[in-house]
């Protein structure tokens, strides 16, 4: 070992200062970078062991110290834990790490990304209200809005994404929040999101955006003047197609009262003299979250789902890294290819929002769309052929993963809101995994040869 070489003590001979504040921040108050944060953001090593690892606490409830500390918990007058429909220490670490992450004030996880949406709805929306929604958006998603949302009489309006005076039209009195994607899914477009949230603000109304396919790694919405990010922590987050969750992560800056937000500003009628954003300043919208959404329709993340889904954020920036490069490399390839009709990924020059996604974006995202000269027929045939790709809904999976949307994920959508969001009848969903790239593109070659060939044949 050299003589300069590090030894654990800093040039003074004395043990240099460790921060304990789970890893967000370093003992000056600067913070630390993104790979850092993943691992050690929100966590201490286990006060009773030492343990290292966060515990799993599988447990469904908490002894009460009295009945004095009970009713002060029920009251939300003491932050200790009441039941884990509501908080779980595990759960909490993995909250506590996501907002970190995205910047944000506080966070919820929840049992899964359409879990988290759900929840957002029930406080920020109520009946006879409508939210404003860009169409280039995961079909469950859309599906939710039109098809749920409005049992609740709560209306979606849908706008393009990209047309910035549609919002500005379709938002009125009665809109509750506007909806966006950080990468559109398929569509691969990236908003303007300062120019929308702009839009919103001027409007009274927040921004919610879905962040599932870039990840904090590649952006974080709330700097762009997002109001209320959420993800599907089953996706790049968590990486290895195990386990499902979600999450909400409040901005914390949001003038909910100034607005007629009555779930977070005001009396709530839930709880007796509780007003969250008196009570929860910092992050009263998660805390509503909590309280409301969480407590009543059942729907937070389990202790192991939350363990699980720490562990591979430990890995997720590399991992995201890699899915970025790979995604490049076989855009590229499928740009060149004869039997290809047409390819979009971000990091194209001829996206339509390439600038936007060099504005937004770290890298461009590891998924790429595109369509065989032959069609709908090849493009499921390209599905069922591929060997190391694997045919199955899912995206941000270490493995690459292929769909075809207009038979599967789109197709409860008529062929106007397909065409709407921007699925087209060819169109094939591809989430680039992290193996050798080689192997991603002889198995792109092999499946492109058959489903040519099969789609030729049925013509």
């Amino acid at each position: 070992m050299s003589d300069d070489a590090s030894d654990g003590y800093d040039a003074d001979g004395e043990t240099p200062e460790v921060s304990r504040d789970g890893g967000g921040d370093t003992a000056d108050g600067e913070e630390r970078g993104l790979g850092t944060r993943s691992v050690h953001a929100g966590q201490s090593p286990d006060p009773e062991t030492g343990a290292m690892a966060p515990p799993i606490y599988q447990t469904t409830s908490y002894v009460f110290e009295d009945a004095d500390t009970a009713a002060d918990r029920y009251a939300l007058e003491d932050d200790g834990y009441i039941y884990s429909r509501m908080a779980n220490p595990t759960v909490t670490t993995l909250e506590d790490r996501l907002a970190d992450l995205e910047g944000g004030a506080g966070a919820v996880a929840t049992g899964s990304g359409m879990a988290a949406l759900d929840a957002a709805v029930l406080i920020l929306a109520e009946a006879g209200d409508n939210v404003v929604c860009s169409t280039d958006t995961y079909g469950g998603t859309t599906a939710y809005f039109s098809k749920t949302a409005t049992r609740r009489d709560i209306e979606p309006t849908f706008v393009p994404t990209l047309e910035y005076d549609a919002y500005a039209e379709a938002i009125d009195e009665d809109t509750a929040f506007v909806h966006v994607e950080t990468i559109g899914n398929p569509s691969l477009v990236t908003p303007d999101f300062e120019r929308v949230a702009e839009i919103a603000h001027d409007n009274g109304v927040p921004l919610v955006v879905d962040n599932t396919f870039a990840t904090p790694a590649l952006c974080r919405p709330l700097e762009h003047g997002a109001d209320v990010v959420w993800e599907s922590t089953t996706k790049w987050l968590h990486g290895s197609g195990t386990t499902v969750g979600g999450v909400l992560v409040d901005g914390g800056s949001f003038p909910w009262g100034d607005h007629g937000y009555d779930e977070i500003a005001g009396q709530n009628h839930a709880y007796h003299d509780v007003d969250f954003s008196r009570d929860f300043p910092e992050a009263p919208f998660a805390a509503a979250a909590r309280f409301r959404s969480l407590r009543s329709l059942g729907n937070q993340q389990s202790p192991f789902d939350a363990w699980q889904t720490l562990q591979g954020l430990e890995s997720m920036p590399l991992r995201v890294g890699k899915h970025c490069e790979n995604a490049r490399i076989v855009a590229d390839y499928l740009d060149d290819h004869e039997d290809v009709a047409w390819v979009t990924h971000p990091g194209l020059a001829d996206h339509p929002t390439h600038d936007n996604a060099e504005r937004y974006l770290e890298d461009y995202g590891g998924m790429v769309a595109f369509g065989l000269e032959k069609g709908y027929e090849a493009g499921k045939a390209f599905c069922e052929n591929v060997e190391l790709a694997s045919f199955l809904a899912n995206i941000g999976d270490a493995k690459t993963l292929v769909i075809h949307p207009a038979s599967t994920t789109h197709g409860q959508l008529t062929p106007e809101e397909r065409e709407e969001a921007g699925v087209t009848d060819d169109l094939v969903r591809m989430s680039v995994g992290i193996e050798d790239p080689e192997d991603i593109l002889a198995d792109l070659e092999s499946a492109i040869a058959a489903a040519t060939q099969a789609a030729g044949e049925t013509a």
